[in-house]
């Protein structure tokens, strides 16, 4: 008989993968989806709508949700709103990863009490790590100076761990997707920043191998990332990217760049979850292939072509930059340090 799966946030990076790993095992496990509905997430599901149950929900209403969890086995818990979204609407991000997450344990609770939860966090819980990149998961929690996203996931990780439910939770490191564009937070990051990824797919591949690895898991809290061959500084995996996107070399000015209190580091511990679940598949390698294959010939031919506005472009999204401009004295303490 196959168990019912629901996924939270299915139509974000991390969610389509998740659901693509789901589908590849649909003799196993039934799918419902759950997520906001836009212009986005409703192209994304017309492309998978034969494989699964959709509901149309915003975790910031508190619904009930009786019809949608009464048969659940496992909820894998994506939803959230990310930086730089987070970092400036701090009310949508409380009513999403704090509330949201709150009124969703407490309905599982009351119409699926035996539900294993798998709850997603993030790197950003440990804050900055340039002086001591060396990460495990018994650090103290200490999230970088405005990174309010961060909050929000330490005080959603304490509303699971004190639920009566089963549960794990995960907290992500880098999740790169082929496919991801170029934000503020680009320039958030220190360029000698300590990275460590994984791949979209590994950690979609990582989630639902979770699923049958309950008595392993449960109670327990995981970093999750690629491994020692998923390794590199940023500077590094910059210089790399524009050769790939075809915008030259990297070389952007080093001021554009934050000089402290961002995220990210070495994992000393990922081996844990990888004898568990055996998800770390790519490398660092592999991931450069993966984003390489998916830039279009056209992307790429107009990339090279208009390189030196692209560029410009950009620094005009540099929050150190601006911070610099505007005089804005407590940014640049945030980014610079004094």
């Amino acid at each position: 008989m196959r168990k019912t799966i629901l996924v939270t946030g299915v139509f974000g990076s991390v969610g389509q993968e998740t659901l693509l790993e789901l589908i590849k095992r649909k003799d196993q496990y039934k799918i419902i989806g759950l997520d906001v509905k836009n212009k986005k997430t409703i192209r994304e599901y017309k492309k998978v709508k034969e494989h699964l149950t959709m509901h149309w929900i915003d975790l910031s209403k508190k619904i009930d949700m009786s019809h949608i969890l009464s048969s659940i086995y496992c909820v894998i818990h994506l939803a959230a709103i990310i930086p730089p979204l987070a970092d400036k609407k701090h009310s949508l991000a409380r009513s999403v990863n704090v509330e949201g997450t709150s009124h969703l344990l407490s309905q599982i609770s009351k119409h699926a009490p035996s539900a294993f939860i798998i709850y997603s966090s993030s790197i950003s819980v440990y804050g900055d790590r340039i002086n001591n990149p060396y990460i495990t998961i018994t650090d103290p929690l200490i999230p970088s100076d405005g990174d309010y996203y961060a909050k929000t996931k330490i005080q959603a990780e304490n509303i699971v761990r004190s639920s009566s439910l089963n549960w794990t939770i995960f907290r992500f490191s880098a999740i790169m997707s082929p496919n991801a564009k170029m934000d503020p937070l680009f320039f958030h990051m220190p360029l000698n920043t300590c990275i460590e990824i994984a791949t979209t797919r590994d950690t979609g591949y990582a989630l639902v191998q979770a699923i049958k690895k309950q008595k392993q898991l449960n109670h327990r809290l995981f970093n999750l990332s690629g491994g020692e061959k998923c390794r590199v500084i940023y500077s590094d995996f910059l210089k790399k990217a524009f050769t790939l996107s075809n915008l030259g070399k990297f070389n952007l000015p080093q001021l554009a760049f934050a000089k402290k209190n961002f995220h990210c580091g070495y994992y000393k511990d990922t081996n844990t979850l990888q004898d568990i679940l055996g998800f770390q598949r790519d490398s660092i390698e592999d991931y450069y292939r993966l984003y390489k294959e998916s830039i279009s010939f056209p992307k790429s031919f107009f990339t090279a072509l208009f390189k030196r506005i692209i560029k410009k472009s950009l620094l005009k999204k540099s929050d150190p930059l601006l911070s610099i401009k505007n005089n804005n004295l407590l940014l640049q303490n945030r980014f610079y340090g004094n």
